[in-house]
């Protein structure tokens, strides 16, 4: 009986304020929204940053012929030099820091350069000669490059230290601020959902205060009491944060996997588990909005 007694007032409060309801699940589906997107965004660059920083080498470039470099002032790097370069990368200093070491000839780094650029007129004007040899560095752990850098930059036969890692540093970047972007903007569409929430829930208690008070006179507790109205908001923001998750699972799917993934395959995408794996963040996130809304406005507004 006080079950059905309940769902009868949630329904007499969600349709009173049928228009401040809808309004709650618009405001809460869009900024769950935002909260899932930057949590996907931030998911997406640690995948990125795994796949890509395993990846990539500390290219350290022997000197070539005519090199403008000060280390470089005595010509080509010598073997001397060359037995000096490969002596440090594997002292005690660096040997922990690196976990694999391969030198590239300069015949190699024609081959390779000739992959990438043998449709261009001046390739031809290009020979072994021109290349740089040099040391390709795999390193254990990606953000000790310093570490290297430090060591072999300046020394003699040495032309440039080259981390690959910094060619995505820049990518990174942009997507993190995006990341704090749809972060903000998820914070003020959160502080809209509640106190659109807690307006809600005021007006509706507000419209029932007759019926609250003989609840009241006849001896209903505030639970009781209160429960009806903490329902209904509950009950809007948790449609809110399913919807969210819907319209997440949909933009991986169609945006990302089918569209994204199909044109550029080689970059690791967020997938719907992961939305799966956010979802019931989400779910709590919404009803903890409507518990803090409903505290926030129900031990004043339901008095008698």
């Amino acid at each position: 009986m006080r079950i059905q007694f309940i769902l009868s007032e949630i329904g007499t409060g969600l349709r009173r304020n049928l228009s401040m309801t809808i309004s709650v699940v618009l405001v809460t589906f869009v900024s769950l929204t935002f909260v899932g997107a930057a949590a996907l965004l931030q998911g997406q660059i640690s995948k990125m940053k795994d796949d890509w920083y395993d990846k990539v080498e500390v290219s350290v470039f022997l000197c070539p012929r005519d090199s403008p470099q000060p280390t470089c002032a005595g010509g080509e790097v010598t073997d001397d030099q060359k037995a000096a370069i490969q002596a440090e990368l594997d002292s005690s200093d660096l040997k922990p820091y690196i976990q694999t070491v391969y030198f590239e000839t300069k015949d190699e780094a024609y081959k390779s350069f000739k992959k990438q650029f043998s449709d261009q007129w001046w390739f031809a004007e290009t020979t072994p000669d021109d290349m740089n040899s040099s040391y390709r560095i795999k390193l254990a752990d990606p953000e000790k490059y310093q570490v290297v850098a430090d060591v072999l930059t300046g020394r003699q036969g040495v032309e440039e230290v080259k981390d690959e890692r910094r060619l995505f540093d820049s990518l990174f970047l942009v997507l993190n601020r995006a990341t704090l972007l749809a972060a903000g903007l998820a914070t003020v569409m959160l502080l809209a959902a509640v106190l659109l929430i807690t307006t809600t829930i005021r007006l509706s208690a507000m419209s029932r205060r007759r019926e609250t008070g003989i609840m009241r006179l006849v001896g209903a507790s505030n639970l009781f009491i209160q429960l009806p109205f903490m329902l209904e908001g509950a009950i809007a923001a948790t449609i809110g944060a399913a919807l969210a998750v819907g319209g997440l699972w949909l933009a991986v799917e169609y945006l990302v996997t089918d569209w994204l993934a199909g044109s550029v395959a080689w970059i690791p995408y967020v997938s719907t588990a992961d939305v799966l794996a956010i979802a019931p963040a989400l779910v709590g996130a919404a009803i903890l909005l409507a518990a803090v809304s409903s505290l926030v406005t129900l031990s004043r507004y339901t008095r008698v």
